[in-house]
């Protein structure tokens, strides 16, 4: 497919995730600079592991950075196995990355085309990526829920809304509530089982009970079964 100047070699655009733990964002997009990435966001989150041992000790909680950056898929996959050989995401809690792909982009000097090729020809996609967005609160129960059908865990971000069921006022003034975001990685057999005892248990498919989207994932490192 062409994009719409009628071109068809725009570069393929994969949006990197890496979650990391608290402190290491800056030092990690340093590292990535050197390798043609021009920048990233960081958000702050929390990890879950699903550990009886770390539970008892109540550790099975770890502050994380979450880190988006968006790169050509060479200039990626480069930075990517950079990150790997400098953080050892192979060693247990040092990390995941993940990349997935995004149809356009705009806004960053490291991209110079809009739009890519919707056909892939890429790798055969082992691991889903499910993002569920909850209200504030809920989070800790679409972990539990994800892990009664066989998920490892996830890493939980705050966010806010701003749809039609979420707003109310205060005051005479409108307030969008706190919103928890909850991202899963897991194996694509996995995927249905852990989407439906999410959407049973936290009754996503009634209004304004969350949403639930699933990313196919290109290239990861860090992951254990």
């Amino acid at each position: 497919m062409v994009n719409p100047s009628g071109s068809s070699d725009m570069p393929e655009i994969e949006l990197i995730c890496v979650i990391i733990n608290f402190g290491l964002a800056s030092k990690l997009i340093q590292t990535v600079k050197r390798c043609g990435i021009s920048g990233g966001t960081v958000l702050l989150g929390k990890g879950t592991v699903n550990s009886r041992i770390l539970d008892f000790f109540g550790l099975a909680e770890v502050k994380k950075e979450i880190v988006y950056m968006v790169a050509e898929r060479g200039t990626a996959y480069q930075a990517l196995k950079k990150l790997n050989q400098e953080y050892e995401f192979h060693k247990p809690n040092h990390g995941i990355a993940f990349t997935t792909s995004i149809h356009s982009a705009a806004g960053t000097k490291s991209i110079k085309g809009n739009y890519i090729e919707e056909e892939r020809n890429g790798d055969d996609t082992m691991y889903h990526v499910i993002t569920v967005i909850v209200d504030k609160g809920e989070a800790e129960e679409v972990i539990e829920a994800a892990a009664k059908a066989g998920s490892k865990g996830g890493t939980i971000i705050n966010g806010r809304g701003s749809g039609v069921h979420e707003t109310s006022k205060l005051f005479s003034m409108e307030i969008e509530p706190e919103k928890e975001i909850v991202v899963i990685l897991s194996e694509v057999d996995m995927t249905e089982p852990i989407v439906s005892s999410i959407r049973q248990a936290l009754k996503i498919d009634e209004p304004g009970k969350g949403i639930i989207y699933i990313q196919d994932v290109n290239k990861t490192y860090g992951i254990y079964k």
